[in-house]
C-alpha cells in the first residue's frame, strides 16, 4: 500500500499499479480454506450427524450432515472420481481465467475462494470419506451446504461479474 499526500492536505491511500496475482489468489485461497476446515472443525466437536440447532428460527439451522455425493447431491458417491472431477475443474477455471487474473484483483480472489474452498472439500473426502455439510437455509434453499461450497458460489458469481464488467468496458 502507499501513502501519499494530496494538495488539499489529505493522504491517498491505493494500492500499487502492479500486483502479484498469485500471491493474492494464495492469501485468498488460504483464507476460505482456513475459514472452511475452522467450521468444519467445530460442527464436528459439537454435533452428532443429522443433529440440528436452529440459529435463526425460520430461517437458519446448522445441521451436521455426512455427504457422500457430489455438488447439490449430483454426481454420485465415488470418492476418487469426485476429487478427480474437482481437480479437473480447478485447471479449466485456472486456463480459462489465469489471463485475467493478471489484469484484475477481483478475479483473483474469485478464483482464490474458489481454489480454497474446492481445496476445503477435497480434504474432507480424503480425511473423512465425505464432506462436512452444516449450514441449512430450510425455508429457502433445500440442501445444506458449508464454508467452502459458499466461497466456490461466491467465487463463481464474482467471476461472472468481472465478466460482465470486461464486456460492458470493451463493447465488441
Amino acid at each position: 500500500m502507499r501513502f501519499s499526500p494530496l494538495q488539499d492536505g489529505f493522504i491517498s491511500l491505493s494500492l500499487p499499479r502492479r500486483f502479484n496475482s498469485n500471491a493474492l489468489i494464495a492469501i485468498a485461497a488460504i483464507g476460505a480454506f482456513v475459514a472452511d476446515q475452522i467450521s468444519k472443525r467445530l460442527i464436528v466437536s459439537s454435533f452428532m450427524p443429522g443433529e440440528s440447532r436452529i440459529v435463526i428460527p425460520h430461517v437458519l439451522k446448522w445441521t451436521y450432515e455426512q455427504n457422500t455425493r457430489g455438488a447439490f447431491g449430483l454426481f454420485g458417491n465415488n470418492g476418487i472420481l469426485l476429487i478427480a472431477m474437482a481437480v479437473v475443474v480447478l485447471i479449466v477455471f485456472w486456463f480459462s481465467f489465469r489471463s485475467a487474473a493478471a489484469h484484475s484483483r477481483l478475479v483473483c480472489i474469485a478464483f482464490g475462494m474458489i481454489v480454497g474452498g474446492a481445496i476445503g472439500n477435497i480434504t474432507d473426502r480424503v480425511h473423512f470419506g465425505y464432506v462436512v455439510d452444516f449450514v441449512d437455509v430450510y425455508k429457502i434453499w433445500g440442501d445444506i451446504f458449508n464454508v467452502g461450497d459458499s466461497c466456490i458460489t461466491i467465487g463463481v458469481i464474482l467471476l461472472l461479474f468481472s465478466q460482465v464488467g470486461k464486456s460492458r468496458r470493451n463493447p465488441a
